[in-house]
Formats: structure tokens, C-alpha cells, sequence
């Protein structure tokens, strides 16, 4: 199956995990029976779907995914050899999304543990933003809240989630709001909306909802980083004319004024679906913006990598990955004038992850090299940095979650 027919089944199927990976699991019968299919068992990080990690100030490892109905939050003071024991965040079990684009997001912060979640409601494609703080180094953590204002049952989903060195938290998420609005009318609305609040009191309360932009594409992931002004980045797929499916970011003037979106891809992807394809960006010390994701227009398909210079300009995109091998999610970090950029690939037997590295601030690159692989079901890959050092996160199920240093590589 070529790469263009897989993406054209994601889009007809609404698939919103790993295609490829899943699409492993049928090449396995007869396979014993899978334990971590059993709710029943202990909570678990290694059968967790869509963990997600960070590291803190001290190099402590942060861990937050979930089982059964409930979020965890575990450490491991040793780089991923050994793991504390899971603690629950929210008491109360409910659904957690937990897959591909959309999981449990965790920060950690001067002693404070934040953790953000998407609850799914009992409509298709609708949910909640939720958020719970632990003060106590993740000892304990604060009943959740709704962070959306707007609790029409609808979709406030896909959530990304920042915190200043001031410990205000900031989160961004894709909304159905005014979709739902327009359709109750009888009107039209391409998309979702990109919605917005902000807390100035370590997560206790959050502000009234903001809107930055109508149009955005409805269940692509948002990202988000912290400038030198400690206030917010984000970036995520827009919907441009009728339905063209490039990337825009914005940068804001005040808490609570974004200053105009930019757009930063130009591939001209016209598609009528989500393609469940975020982008992934990251800040460099200088303020440039490293900037990666997917498209798959005609003409220009495939991954991509440019950098937004603090001057606002952008570089020409450069291609990255192979195309015939499904390229897929990129994710990009740097650390000084060093850049990673990881992906996953799928040769129709086995899940890869494949590493580009720049020494110059991602003008000159390395060749691609494969970093990881495994024949089972597989997670896609994520960057956490300690300090000066940068490890690759990817969760299988065969290997469950591993954690890779790259500084070297």
C-alpha cells in the first residue's frame, strides 16, 4: 500500500491514533492473550497508550499517562531505569484521551506537578479541557477542573499546555463552540476555532476563554512554547480559503493579546478532513522558532523543517524523511546552535525512528539514520531535554516505554 492510499484511508476512516502502527497488530495472529488489555490489572507505564514525559530542574524524570479511567503521574530519578510508584490525579474516574494526537500532558516546575487532559463526553468528537496541580512534588494533586468556559457538548479538544518561569500556566486547544453555534443557525463553519486562557495563580483559576483565530483544522495537535518574554507560542494546522490545510503561529503581545497570526507553511494542501497530523515547534535560546510538520499535497508532500528567525522571516522548508516509507509525525527540539529532528517510519513490517541532527541552528544537516525499531505496535516518537541533554521518548508495545539519549548521536 503506497503512502498516499494509507493517508487517504486515515482520512476516510476519522482514524485519530497511529495507522501504521496499528496495521502492525494484523500481521500477528494467534498472539497470546494481552495483559495489558485487562483493566483489572495493576496501572501500568509500560502498558500506558500515549505517555507523555519532562524533565524538571533536578533531572527528574516526569511521566503522566493513563489506565482505567484515571490519570497517573510517576518519576524516575535514574534516566528511566527505575520508576516510582503511580500516583492517581484524579480521584473520580472518567474517560481520558489518550491516543495519538490527543493525550495527558505534564509539566513540572519549582516543586509544582501540572498535568492537562481532554475528558471525551458522550457526543462524537466533543469533550472538555481538564487541569489538576500537585504542590507537593506529586504527592498529591488538586481536584480537576474545566478549563473551557463553554460546556456545550461539543468538542474542546486537543489541548496544549505551557508554564512560565513566573508559573503561570498557559493553555490552548482546538473548539467546536461557534461551529456548534453556526450549525444551530443553519450556517456553515469550516473547522474549529483555536480558543486560549491563561492562569496567574499557579493553576487555581483560569481566565475567561479567549479566541485567536475561527477556521482551525478540528483534530490536529496544538503546540505551544514559552519566549524570552515568558509568554506564550503556538502553532497548529488553520484551514486557509475553502479548505487549505497549512500552519500557522502566534506569538502574543500581553497575556491576553496575540499579536497577528502567521502563517508558516505554504504547501497548499487541500483536503476536506483532518488529517490527525500536528506540527511540533521549539525555541531556541536566540528566540528562533524550529518548526516541523506533514503535508500531503500533490506537489509538496512528506515532512518538512524550517525555522522562523526572531525578525519574524522564514527560512525556505526543507524536506525531511521518507516519503515512501510513511514518514510521519516529526518532532523537533534544540539546545544552542544543536537541533534534533525524530520521526517515525513503517516499512510494512516495522516501526522506525529515524534522527536528522543540525550543528548550526538547522541550516546544515546530518544524514538521516535510523535510532530505534520494533515489529509491535508503536507510539510516536516525542524529545524531552535535560538541560544541555536531549533524549528520545518512545513507547512500543513490545519494549514499552524507552528512553534514549541522543546528545551524541
Amino acid at each position: 500500500m503506497k503512502h498516499s492510499q494509507l493517508i487517504s484511508l486515515l482520512l476516510v476512516a476519522g482514524f485519530s491514533g497511529s495507522l501504521f502502527a496499528d496495521m502492525g497488530a494484523m500481521h500477528q495472529p494467534g498472539k497470546v492473550k494481552d495483559v495489558c488489555a485487562d483493566i483489572s490489572q495493576p496501572a501500568s507505564l509500560n502498558c500506558a497508550p500515549a505517555p507523555s514525559a519532562s524533565f524538571d530542574q533536578k533531572g527528574r524524570l516526569w511521566l503522566a499517562w493513563s489506565h482505567a479511567g484515571h490519570v497517573y503521574v510517576n518519576h524516575s530519578d535514574d534516566k528511566g531505569k527505575s520508576y516510582s510508584s503511580p500516583v492517581i490525579v484524579n480521584r473520580k474516574p472518567e474517560a481520558i484521551s489518550a491516543r495519538g494526537e490527543n493525550r495527558p500532558k505534564i509539566i513540572p516546575a519549582d516543586g509544582k506537578i501540572f498535568v492537562s487532559w481532554i475528558t471525551p463526553l458522550e457526543k462524537r468528537f466533543s469533550g472538555h479541557v481538564r487541569f489538576s496541580v500537585s504542590t507537593d512534588d506529586g504527592e498529591h494533586f488538586s481536584d480537576p477542573i474545566i478549563v473551557n468556559d463553554n460546556l456545550d457538548i461539543t468538542g474542546h479538544r486537543f489541548e496544549a499546555m505551557s508554564v512560565n518561569k513566573k508559573g503561570e500556566v498557559f493553555i490552548a486547544w482546538l473548539d467546536k463552540r461557534d461551529r456548534l453555534q453556526a450549525e444551530q443557525q443553519s450556517k456553515k463553519y469550516h473547522g474549529a476555532a483555536l480558543y486560549y486562557s491563561w492562569s496567574q495563580d499557579g493553576g487555581k483559576t483560569f481566565q475567561p476563554n479567549l479566541k485567536i483565530i475561527d477556521h482551525s483544522c478540528e483534530c490536529c495537535r496544538v503546540v505551544m512554547d514559552i519566549d524570552h518574554n515568558q509568554l506564550p507560542v503556538i502553532l497548529w494546522r488553520n484551514i486557509y480559503g475553502k479548505n487549505t490545510r497549512d500552519h500557522s503561529l502566534v506569538t502574543f503581545a500581553e497575556k491576553d493579546t496575540p499579536e497577528q497570526v502567521q502563517r508558516v507553511s505554504f504547501d497548499q494542501w487541500q483536503v476536506d478532513a483532518c488529517p490527525h497530523h500536528g506540527p511540533d515547534m521549539d525555541i531556541s535560546n536566540n528566540q528562533d522558532i524550529h518548526l516541523t510538520w506533514f503535508d500531503n499535497a500533490p506537489d509538496r508532500h512528506g515532512l518538512f523543517y524550517a525555522r522562523r528567525k526572531p525578525d519574524g522571516s522564514l527560512t525556505e522548508a526543507i524536506s525531511i524523511g521518507d516519503y515512501q516509507a510513511a514518514a510521519s509525525h516529526p518532532n523537533v527540539i534544540s539546545v544552542a546552535d544543536n537541533v534534533w529532528l525524530v520521526w517515525k517510519q513503517f516499512d510494512g513490517k516495522q516501526a522506525s525512528v529515524w534522527l536528522q541532527r543540525s550543528e548550526t541552528n538547522g541550516t546544515h544537516w546530518s544524514a538521516a539514520k535510523k535510532i530505534a525499531v520494533t515489529d509491535a505496535d508503536a507510539d510516536y516518537p516525542f524529545l524531552v531535554r535535560d538541560k544541555d541533554k536531549v533524549y528520545l521518548q518512545w513507547q512500543t508495545k513490545k519494549e514499552g516505554f524507552q528512553l534514549i539519549e541522543l546528545t551524541d548521536q
